[in-house]
This record gives C-alpha cells, sequence and structure tokens, in this order.
C-alpha cells in the first residue's frame, strides 16, 4: 500500500506527517498500528474529519494547523470524492505534499480487512471492496466509475476538454 510506503519512507528521513479524516477511533487506531510497524515515524499530526464541508474560516484554522505542526506530508482519508475535493481545495493553502489515500485509514487501523496480495496484483482490489461493502460502494461503481472513464476517454480523444479553475464541485459529491 503505499501509504504504508510513504510512512517508511518519512521514517526513514525523519520526516514528520500528518493525517486528516476518518473518526478519532480510527485515528487512534492507525497510530497504534503505525507505531507496531514503523516506531520512529513522527505524526505531527492526526485530525478526525468533522463529516461535512468546512466552511472558510474552519479551512484557514486547518491549514494553519497541518502547517504549524511540521509536517511535510499530509494524507487526507475522507472517503471518494470528499478527499480529492478537500486535496484540491488546499491546493494553494499547504506548502506540503497532499495524497487522497482511499481507505487506507480503513486498513491501517484495522476496521477493515485487506484484500490478499495476489488480489491486488491482479489490479481487482476494488472488487475484493466492493464484496466487502456493497450497499456503501455500488453507487460509486455503478454511476461513477462509468461516467469518469468516459470523461476520461473522451478528454484523450480530443472531443472534449476540461478547465480546473474556478470550477466548484457539485454539492451532492461533497459531504453528503
Amino acid at each position: 500500500m503505499l501509504t504504508l510506503k510513504l510512512c517508511a519512507r518519512a521514517e526513514q528521513d525523519g520526516l514528520p506527517v500528518f493525517f486528516y479524516g476518518a473518526t478519532q477511533s480510527m485515528l487512534d487506531g492507525m497510530r497504534k498500528n503505525l507505531l507496531k510497524t514503523h516506531p520512529k515515524l513522527i505524526i505531527a499530526g492526526m485530525e478526525p474529519s468533522k463529516f461535512r464541508r468546512l466552511n472558510a474560516r474552519e479551512k484557514i484554522e486547518l491549514a494553519d494547523r497541518i502547517r504549524s505542526s511540521g509536517a511535510t506530508m499530509l494524507f487526507v482519508g475522507l472517503g471518494c470524492p470528499r478527499q480529492e475535493i478537500f486535496v484540491y481545495e488546499f491546493r494553494d493553502l499547504l506548502p506540503m505534499p497532499a495524497l487522497a489515500v482511499g481507505a487506507a485509514f480503513t486498513f491501517i487501523s484495522g476496521e477493515l480487512r485487506h484484500a490478499p496480495l495476489w488480489i491486488e496484483n491482479m489490479g481487482m482490489e476494488w472488487l475484493f471492496r466492493f464484496c466487502m461493502e456493497p450497499r456503501r460502494l455500488w453507487r460509486r461503481h455503478v454511476y461513477h466509475n462509468p461516467a469518469y472513464a468516459t470523461l476520461v476517454t473522451l478528454q484523450l480523444l480530443g472531443l472534449r476538454s476540461f478547465d480546473p479553475n474556478g470550477v466548484s464541485p457539485r454539492s451532492e459529491l461533497l459531504y453528503g
């Protein structure tokens, strides 16, 4: 898992990291499990999600807390597409890489079983996760994935282009 590889490298290089998202209990489980496998990892901070869109003042305050923590890397675990929107909205507020890490928090905390390596190697982890959480993930696989693939294909074929500047995400994608 990329998140664990980056944590291992951060531990090796003495780089502090920050985790944003999930619940406090999940973050506590993550801290415990990360420090078992990476005892010298510097966790500059962990903050749970508010499970809603942050207002302008809260965004500035959160960005200030992350910056002042001394972190050199931010891991965001809010679920798709909320985490990608968060990373996009904070791109100018934070002077560090911010990575949307999917279900990494859930896996690292031990709250969700990770796919076996052979399934990962086949590129079928999405199917494993779908089988584990069909009620939560069905909409993503039925609606969002085909829509995403269609838009990427149109862009690759030069039939459509998208200007990301000034575009706000649709409200139903945010925290609903």
